[in-house]
């Protein structure tokens, strides 16, 4: 099983904290959908005919595109590929963006998970935040979509911002938990380069949440779902009922995916490939029929340690005897290390998979480059 993911590069407005690849300016939006198209057609062979059981489309913000374009898109992948009956076909959405018409429309194309932008249901914030939607929209966008026949649905929560205190965060929770929402992805704000965020963090503008507020809020958000029934599955996800994420899962799991659009990344086992990161230079190399893409293929130093990262983040953990075996000199360079954090409780093994204690889960990532052959 393989997925497609499909990156449309295109925002209303920046957010302050985003550093995924979009533009604000959707003037050559068709020119760019028909060169995602025939970058479908020009790479069917690239995963060897593996049934497709999940097709993603992020972004920049998808829900930009119209139903019939989202349709079209998927028409090409099913006539080029061969898509699985019980595909997970999910598209990232903003609410601002759907209405009820719109929203059946992405229905009626196939689209049968939607994954909503809804950040915060305090107006202040998102507006901290310069999001395109207000809080009446987001809960009208919840009802609309549930309405709507919807069941497989996730939402975003962005916690550690400045404004947002803990009866804040508790009702955020409250109200998504209230819409009976599956899946929630709660991520904590980070400061990446080249945003407004750490340009205003740079200059003093804006103070970051202490990194105790955080952990505070962090395990507060996991303690608070996992008494409403939802299972900790990633470091940033929870889910109830089984609704993970097909596609994420896959990428945690390390399955083969193809990216397509500008800054896409795709994975085949071995080698990863993105796609340019510039909208005018990826149409100009489509339209003579071109790719224009990097690539990099992993060692087995580089496989070790991108199991080590992946698996370490969810509940499920690493195999403990799939590791030695699959990566012997690896294992034994880790080893007293691994050995070290297992002592400490910071890593545990039960019916032989490693998982992080919870107690660390918010050093998940430090604790899995500790044990990185580098």
């Amino acid at each position: 099983m393989a997925g497609i993911y499909i990156h449309i590069p295109y925002c209303k407005q920046a957010c302050i904290y985003c550093d995924f690849h979009f533009s604000t300016n959707i003037k050559n939006k068709g020119a760019l959908l028909a060169c995602i198209h025939k970058e479908l057609l020009l790479r069917k062979n690239e995963l060897e005919q593996e049934m497709i059981d999940t097709i993603y489309f992020g972004g920049g913000t998808p829900s930009i595109c119209t139903p019939a374009e989202i349709d079209s898109i998927l028409q090409t992948i099913n006539d080029n590929y061969p898509v699985a009956g019980a595909c997970e076909i999910t598209l990232e959405a903003n609410p601002d963006d759907l209405s009820e018409d719109k929203i059946f429309g992405l229905r009626e194309a196939g689209i049968n998970r939607l994954s909503l932008g809804i950040q915060s249901f305090y107006d202040e914030d998102l507006l901290w935040m310069n999001r395109a939607h207000n809080a009446l929209q987001a809960k009208a966008c919840l009802r609309m979509v549930k309405d709507a026949g919807f069941t497989n649905i996730s939402a975003d929560l962005i916690f550690s911002t400045p404004m947002l205190t803990q009866s804040k965060l508790e009702e955020n929770l409250q109200i998504l938990t209230g819409y009976e929402i599956p899946h929630l992805s709660c991520y904590n704000l980070t400061v990446e380069e080249k945003t407004k965020l750490h340009h205003e963090v740079k200059n003093k503008k804006i103070s970051t949440v202490p990194d105790e507020a955080a952990i505070a809020q962090f395990y507060f958000i996991r303690s608070f779902l996992l008494g409403q029934g939802y299972e900790h599955y990633e470091i940033s996800n929870y889910a109830r009922d089984g609704k993970y994420s097909k596609h994420n899962t896959a990428y945690w799991q390390r399955k083969k995916y193809l990216g397509v659009g500008p800054a896409a990344h795709s994975f085949d086992g071995l080698v990863r490939k993105w796609n340019i990161k510039n909208n005018e230079e990826y149409i100009r190399n489509l339209v003579n029929d071109q790719l224009a893409y990097d690539s990099e293929t992993l060692s087995p130093d580089n496989i070790f340690n991108e199991v080590l990262l992946t698996g370490l983040r969810t509940q499920w953990g690493v195999n403990l005897p799939a590791l030695e075996k699959e990566f012997s000199p690896q294992f034994r360079l880790a080893g007293p290390i691994l050995n070290k954090m297992l002592k400490e409780e910071k890593l545990v093994i039960s019916q032989n998979q490693i998982t992080v204690h919870p107690n660390y889960l918010v050093m998940a990532d430090t604790i899995a480059s500790d044990l990185f052959i580098i």
